[in-house]
């Protein structure tokens, strides 16, 4: 957690400093909002778009809500494409098609692992609308996923899933700089679905429409074997020592899921979407004879160089099931000119 981060969290009272440049913020990104946002569906769009994004800095668990949904769509017969910035990659060219064979330094990791456990076509390119062009000329899908982009107001929407942090919510309730947030609490009443991740404060799940998640750990995989054990007991020798590695923009929630287990934890935090490379734990110091752990987003871009004690830690969504059932019903309303 960097400096700025604590005092947001911990709501110093120094932070008052930057209240007049968060209200400059707040005017800045609605004047662009106003400028950019487009109320008028573009003609090549043939098929609802539901953007997932948050309002705040920092991971709030998107990328598994994407995935679970995607599959849950498919389970009912749709046939979801998803489109994404691709943070973390550098693609040769963009769009860039992403499927289980691409190189993740090109596609980033969060794409990569979409395109991996759901099967669904996934195109990403900085700019989303470009890859939404892309996805609907090139794909047969019939409803359309955002991976992020609530902020890109460019981009077209019918529907939209705000995903916020049921432990830190909204931190002291600040714009940038002065606090997390990207856009206001205020714009929460705008979204059609909000959805808490974790066990949430009483007021969120005031919200119209507030669901709740619940992001359980079910097993750690090997890297190199596939071997699984449950992760609850004690899956390694007593006396083991965890290595918890993580390139993620709040690492702390999986660092807790692992202080459940009857070891000490000692963890390696990298930089958000960080590619890492064989020297990262070389230089760290981590123990090859002790196990490392980290969460699959992180694992898929250290494949190449795993080693038999590397693992990561297999996760399942739980939602409400009233929850797909609004969402199908909402995605069926969509009315396409």
């Amino acid at each position: 957690m960097s400096f700025l981060e604590r005092a947001w969290h911990e709501r110093a009272g120094w932070l008052i400093l930057l209240w007049p440049v968060s209200v400059l913020f707040q005017a800045l990104t609605a004047i662009r909002r106003a400028a950019q946002q487009s109320k008028q569906r573009p003609a090549y769009l043939t098929a609802p778009l539901i953007v997932i994004g948050n309002i705040s800095l920092g991971g709030t668990g998107k990328t598994p809500l994407l995935i679970t949904l995607s599959q849950e769509l498919q389970k009912q017969g749709f046939k979801p494409g998803i489109i994404s910035r691709g943070y973390g990659g550098d693609a040769p060219s963009y769009p860039f098609a992403v499927n289980s064979d691409s190189d993740v330094s090109q596609s980033g990791d969060e794409a990569f692992l979409i395109a991996e456990k759901t099967g669904c076509p996934v195109y990403v390119d900085p700019d989303r609308s470009a890859a939404l062009q892309a996805l609907l000329l090139h794909e047969d899908v019939d409803v359309v996923l955002s991976d992020d982009g609530l902020q890109h107001y460019n981009l077209y929407r019918d529907l939209e899933i705000v995903v916020v942090d049921g432990q830190r919510l909204f931190s002291n309730g600040f714009c940038l700089p002065a606090g997390p947030l990207r856009e206001s609490m205020n714009r929460l009443k705008e979204a059609q679905h909000i959805v808490v991740n974790g066990e949430p404060a009483r007021e969120i799940l005031q919200l119209a429409g507030a669901i709740k998640m619940q992001l359980e750990p079910r097993s750690l995989v090997n890297m190199v074997s596939g071997e699984k054990r449950p992760f609850a007991g004690a899956p390694f020798n007593m006396g083991n020592r965890l290595q918890a590695v993580s390139a993620l923009g709040n690492p702390q929630r999986f660092y807790a899921l692992l202080e459940r287990l009857p070891y000490q934890v000692e963890m390696f935090s990298f930089p958000d979407h960080h590619r890492f490379t064989a020297d990262d734990f070389e230089q760290e110091g981590i123990d090859m004879h002790q196990p490392v752990v980290m969460t699959e987003k992180d694992a898929v871009k250290c494949r190449q160089f795993a080693k038999n004690n590397f693992w990561y830690l297999s996760v399942e969504v739980n939602l409400e099931s009233q929850f797909f059932e609004r969402l199908t019903e909402d995605i069926r309303r969509v009315r396409i000119p």
